[in-house]
């Protein structure tokens, strides 16, 4: 990862930090986010959970309704804190931790992600679908749910500044993924993945791409 990216993740960490208490007014004000909150029921989630990133609970509360067990993972103390009174199910768990540096201790049934993906630069895309594929038990899937490439061509960066009511301003740049594009991403990391726009959103399952059997 460059020097550049190292500053921007740093920047990303802070901003959400500073944020979490006013993160949830975009599920208050945007009808098709609460509806895409609903699709949880037809996605194949199942066993035991991890959340990547888990923000203040928005999606760790549904989850729970349909795992064994959720662990949710995300650096933000602040996120967190919101998220353990949102989520307060005995089969949830909370594990505060940097994504990008974290090794799951155990493996999953399913590893999902909300409005994660977009976040990730392409020079740490790979690495971080290896933390993912090393966090999957045998026959285990991503899910994972992001913003599309509404406002921007497919593969281009979005880049903005972004401020908070008490006028502090961040600088956040997202990648918003096509699903073609993802789909093609994906399979040449050594993923098999079925990726779909839903409105202005993107909805995607993935597995790791099994390995050809050799005969000797």
């Amino acid at each position: 990862m460059t020097i550049e990216d190292e500053a921007l993740l740093a920047e990303q960490i802070a901003y959400y930090r500073a944020r979490a208490p006013e993160y949830d007014r975009v599920y208050a004000e945007r009808e098709d986010l609460r509806q895409l909150l609903t699709e949880v029921d037809g996605l194949p989630i199942t066993g035991d959970v991890l959340e990547l990133a888990c923000g203040t609970g928005q999606w760790t509360r549904v989850l729970a309704a349909r795992a064994r067990s959720v662990t949710a993972v995300d650096s933000s103390p602040e996120v967190l804190e919101i998220a353990r009174e949102r989520a307060a199910f005995a089969n949830v768990r909370f594990a505060p931790a940097d994504v990008f540096d974290w090794q799951p201790p155990r493996r999953y049934d399913t590893v999902f992600f909300a409005f994660w993906l977009s976040h990730v630069p392409l020079s740490r895309l790979g690495a971080f679908w290896d933390t993912v594929a090393s966090a999957l038990a045998p026959h285990g899937r991503a899910v994972f749910v992001d913003e599309g490439p509404a406002e921007v061509t497919p593969e281009e960066v979005a880049s903005k500044v972004r401020r908070l009511d008490d006028g502090r301003r961040f600088r956040i740049e997202k990648v918003l993924h096509s699903p073609d594009t993802l789909t093609d991403r994906l399979a040449a990391l050594g993923w098999s993945a079925d990726v779909r726009p839903r409105g202005d959103f993107v909805v995607g399952v993935a597995r790791p791409t099994p390995m050809p059997t050799t005969v000797p």
